[in-house]
């Protein structure tokens, strides 16, 4: 006769603080996903906005009178705002009220520090360096989130092509750039999204650490999209001649201002002479061998101007001891491994990749919490 084995059903000792915690997580971190969807939509909706304008509190009925959503949509905004406020993006001064009345619009919900980055800066944005709503409509694409989902298939598969070495390109048939160069709407908003986090970075930049662009007297950008930090720079030092070099389906969408010379090139080939070379957010994108390349053409272009010329790096240097800075850090690795061929790197991989490139000396300093700037000297 076969013998039957009894499960044992846990006890009520099995359900520790420690395991309620971890299950919580679990199911935290499962559906964590919801939250940059629901971030990008409360951006697509305004809210934000909505709430600066009401004087940065507003009730659920003030503020869904001024949704663009059909009234058949507005039933569910309650439950939106309560998930929001529920994980940060805003606060709610009742979070413990009962659904009738949060539907009747008496919670009352508020900007926090994170949310006050998403305000439009022509309505007052935080510190005067205009929104990140942009950059987080440009990380939330349909391109990113459905590469992101290939993640999983692509480690488990042999490439049989050398080309696919990204889910990136095993979603879409190609890189980031060749959607952008067939994209025009992508192309637009991952531009913008580049261009108002450059705003923030540089304006900080400039502010805390201006004797970077000191004893220069031209500087090119490689790389940098519409121009924002180029413009920031020339503005804050006119002395300084500022150029932006990138791709053409780049620079044949930019209007001419008079304040940055637009070049279109490809950094891989040549960079023209000048004192300074800017690499923001650029290396990371790209291995260490073709790191060392554009590098190489950095010192080349540097060397070609006159003595004392400088590459400056505005990147991620993993190895914050903040818990919050260091998760960021390998947020953005994360990204970097399924959207490109590049990563973030540690101090050791810095230093191996310029040294390579020939360079003989640079000194770091971290900026903005989990990013570094880096002047680096042949």
């Amino acid at each position: 006769m076969e013998k039957i084995q009894v499960t044992t059903p846990m006890t009520d000792s099995s359900f520790n603080p420690e395991f309620l915690q971890a299950h919580a997580e679990l199911w935290n971190l499962t559906f964590s996903y919801l939250k940059a969807m629901a971030l990008e939509c409360a951006i697509k909706l305004g809210i934000p906005n909505a709430i600066h304008r009401c004087g940065g509190s507003a009730s659920l009925s003030e503020l869904v009178i001024s949704f663009p959503v059909p009234e058949t949509r507005k039933p569910h905004l309650p439950r939106l705002m309560r998930f929001l406020a529920a994980v940060g993006v805003f606060s709610l001064d009742n979070p413990t009220i009962d659904e009738e009345v949060t539907e009747k619009g008496m919670g009352i919900y508020r900007l926090t520090p994170l949310s006050r980055l998403l305000v439009d800066g022509s309505i007052g944005g935080i510190g005067g360096h205009g929104s990140l709503s942009p950059f987080v409509l440009s990380q939330t694409t349909k391109y990113h989130v459905s590469a992101a989902m290939n993640l999983s298939d692509w480690f488990m598969t042999e490439d049989k092509e050398v080309a696919i070495e990204m889910p990136f390109r095993a979603a879409h048939g190609t890189d980031l750039w060749g959607v952008m160069s067939r994209d025009a709407n992508m192309n637009e908003v991952f531009n913008a999204g580049m261009g108002s986090d450059s705003r923030l970075a540089i304006n900080f930049i400039i502010s805390k650490c201006g004797e970077v662009f000191e004893g220069i007297s031209s500087l090119v950008d490689v790389g940098g999209g519409t121009g924002t930090t180029a413009r920031a720079i020339a503005k804050a030092f006119p002395h300084i001649k500022c150029s932006v070099l990138d791709l053409p389906n780049v620079i044949d969408t930019i209007m001419v201002d008079g304040i940055v010379e637009y070049i279109a090139g490809d950094m891989m080939e040549q960079i023209p002479p000048t004192d300074a070379v800017l690499l923001k957010y650029i290396l990371h994108d790209w291995n260490d061998e073709d790191c060392v390349r554009i590098l190489k053409q950095c010192r080349n272009a540097i060397h070609a101007q006159k003595p004392g010329g400088k590459v400056i790096i505005i990147d991620i240097v993993v190895g914050s001891p903040s818990k919050d800075m260091f998760e960021a850090q390998v947020s953005f690795d994360l990204l970097m491994m399924v959207i490109t061929s590049g990563k973030e790197r540690d101090q050791h991989e810095w230093h191996k990749i310029f040294m390579d490139a020939g360079f003989s000396h640079y000194k770091t300093r971290p900026v903005l919490g989990f990013l570094a700037i880096t002047e680096l000297y042949p």
